[in-house]
């Protein structure tokens, strides 16, 4: 039933990423939108993001890139003070302090902010010939970095299409990860597509 709706959801994120022009998006200057899923279909959307992003190649010949929001944390560690020095922190100090501490590596600019290193990838990118996926958000749960303020920090900063799949529960609004302290954090000024 779970993989059903799924493709239910997915068949409107395709219907508008294969329109011309693209329909998934609000504003001019942010091109994204959020698809969310339940956290325990991970492994089933994966599975669902890939056959997508093969029929959108072939339909319309865009070629989809998959940017893993998982391989941008672990490449903020290890290019601001690496892992022995959060392992070290969290034995120290706990995990929060360690949570907080990657937190600052993403939001710093004096270390690598998230924002700045997705841009880095999509400026690579021709906004005519390509879409980008940003895949793996679950990575930065608990609270490691809110997406909603990601997706704030991107505006003005691409003409890449982007969609953000985002492993979240939608009651009472969307909550990341279904976790409680997410509920009501930060606002999605984007399309969002609820796949439940």
């Amino acid at each position: 039933m779970l993989v059903s709706s799924l493709r239910d959801c997915l068949e409107r994120l395709e219907a508008d990423l294969t329109a011309d022009p693209m329909r998934h998006y609000s504003y001019h200057d942010m091109p994204f939108a959020v698809c969310s899923y339940p956290p325990e279909a991970e492994w089933e959307m994966r599975h669902e993001v890939a056959l997508l992003a093969t029929r959108i190649h072939n339909e319309t010949g865009r070629e989809v890139v998959t940017l893993s929001l998982s391989e941008l944390l672990w490449q903020a560690i290890a290019e601001c003070e690496g892992l022995e020095a959060v392992v070290e922190l969290e034995r120290r100090e706990g995990f929060a302090a360690a949570q907080r501490q990657i937190q600052e590596y993403l939001s710093d600019p004096d270390w690598r902010p998230l924002p700045e290193m997705v841009s880095e990838r999509l400026a690579l990118l021709d906004p005519a010939r390509h879409l980008v996926f940003l895949v793996r958000a679950g990575a930065l749960a608990p609270g490691i970095y809110r997406v909603s303020k990601l997706l704030d920090e991107m505006k003005g900063r691409t003409m890449v299409p982007c969609v953000l799949f985002m492993p979240a529960t939608t009651q009472n609004g969307i909550r990341f990860m279904g976790i409680s302290e997410n509920e009501g954090r930060g606002s999605y000024h984007v399309k969002v597509y609820q796949c439940s």
